[in-house]
């Protein structure tokens, strides 16, 4: 393959690994977003500090990723955003409500207190469910008959309990004592739903997106792709031994139940890279189609060569400084 060539599939490539850092990591604070009504008073505090100094940074990376989209592949823009207007509308005012109810939640009178962790809570469903119901017409090719929209909607109701089994592994991993007790309840309770859904669908994607019927079912390739669900099966399994024996999180090693978590998200997500490819819009568009020029497309390497790594390494330095187990958040 020639340079011009390359250049779609290496944006394509940092697309992706923005998209897959950010819902690995604004996923667990999503998740302990709705996850705050369970705790009490002082628990919702420490809750929130958990994820206080991580969660801008970690919605930096869906910047970088639309922008690469934006950028990178304008001819991919109108089938995108013509139907999911709407879902990415709903999901800017969840991220908006998080933000403000963050900062509010903190400085308000006690009696406003608990509107505010609503507020957070709302904005953590609304985000989540809009993100599952993108996720859900992007794999249906922006079908709008009744099998695709319930396919999404599947999808949409799904995705955040995948997201609340990410937040408590996080919860266990950053907090200890009577908070870290009930998230452990709170992942045994989400661990059934996501290992049903992930089942439901991976039978219900072939039936939506015929294609992947032969990019996972002919032979030799089955045998080889064989791997990619005994891995999540492994995970699962993890995850459920780690939550039925509570001598092992006693012994420090609660963070296998978000690790095991992280690994199904990241096989998920190359399971899914690995059936569109090389479509950037299925079965309608190729990478190569929807990317600009080649011209165009060496001035924008030279700035994702620099932002890249800069993201990386802040995003890296961070969790080494914060890192440890979470206190309740005050401000001086």
């Amino acid at each position: 393959m020639t340079w011009a060539e390359w250049l779609p599939l290496i944006f394509m490539a940092v697309m992706g690994l923005a998209l897959l850092a950010y819902v690995v990591l604004d996923g667990y604070d999503l998740g302990v977003g709705l996850l705050l009504p369970l705790g009490d008073n002082g628990q919702k505090d420490t809750m929130v500090a958990s994820i206080g100094p991580f969660w801008d940074a970690n919605e930096t990376w869906l910047v970088l990723g639309v922008g690469v989209l934006l950028v990178a592949f304008p001819m991919a823009l109108a089938p995108v955003f013509q139907t999911l207007y709407l879902p990415v509308a709903v999901m800017l005012i969840g991220l908006i409500l998080r933000g403000v109810a963050f900062d509010f939640r903190v400085k308000a009178p006690l009696p406003y207190k608990a509107f505010w962790n609503r507020a957070f809570f709302v904005g953590s469903l609304m985000a989540s469910a809009s993100q599952g119901w993108m996720l859900g017409s992007y794999i249906t090719g922006f079908d709008t008959g009744a099998l695709g929209l319930a396919f999404s909607l599947g999808i949409a109701l799904t995705l955040p309990a995948a997201y609340v089994l990410l937040g408590a592994g996080w919860l266990i991993m950053k907090t200890e004592g009577a908070l870290q007790q009930r998230a452990v309840v709170w992942a045994r309770r989400a661990l059934w739903p996501v290992a049903v859904a992930l089942v439901a669908i991976s039978g219900a994607t072939p039936l939506v997106n015929p294609a992947v019927i032969d990019k996972w079912f002919s032979v030799p390739l089955v045998f080889a792709l064989l791997p990619v669900p005994l891995a999540c099966a492994a995970s699962l399994f993890a995850v459920r031994w780690v939550l039925t024996h509570p001598e092992i999180i006693r012994a420090g090693h609660g963070w296998v139940v978000f690790v095991a978590t992280v690994l199904i998200f990241v096989l998920a997500f190359f399971g899914l890279a690995y059936s569109i490819y090389p479509d950037i819009v299925i079965g309608r568009m190729t990478v190569w189609q929807a990317a600009i020029g080649t011209a165009s497309l060496n001035v924008v390497f030279v700035g994702v060569a620099i932002t890249l790594p800069v993201i990386i390494a802040y995003t890296i330095f961070m969790y080494r400084v914060f890192w440890g187990k979470a206190r309740e958040l005050t401000y001086k």
